[in-house]
């Protein structure tokens, strides 16, 4: 099932849960939720939310990522929505559906 962000209070509903995010969190996905499928590395996260020339990013998205996993995903451990490829960075799933 999609997530569904509530841009009024910052929530997310993901089998009829509903989970707060943080601003960053929310900006994160909401930036992969608008581009399904495509493969964004820490640095293009981190220059597309923060704006700015990326700093130590992997860390910074990784654990902001761990964060928002926790909130939509069935399994945290075992992501299907948010997957990390590798090597390449991170995209929205389309086909966990």
């Amino acid at each position: 099932m999609t997530p569904v962000l509530n841009y009024d209070d910052m929530t997310v509903v993901t089998d009829g849960r509903r989970e707060h995010l943080t601003p960053k969190e929310f900006d994160i996905l909401d930036f992969l939720l608008r581009n399904p499928d495509r493969v964004f590395t820490s640095d293009e996260i981190y220059e597309e939310i923060w704006g700015c020339e990326p700093f130590e990013t992997n860390s910074i998205i990784a654990v902001h990522l761990r964060h928002i996993r926790e909130k939509i995903e069935k399994d945290p451990s075992k992501p299907r929505m948010i997957r990390s490829l590798w090597g390449r960075g991170y995209r929205y799933c389309t086909d966990s559906e």
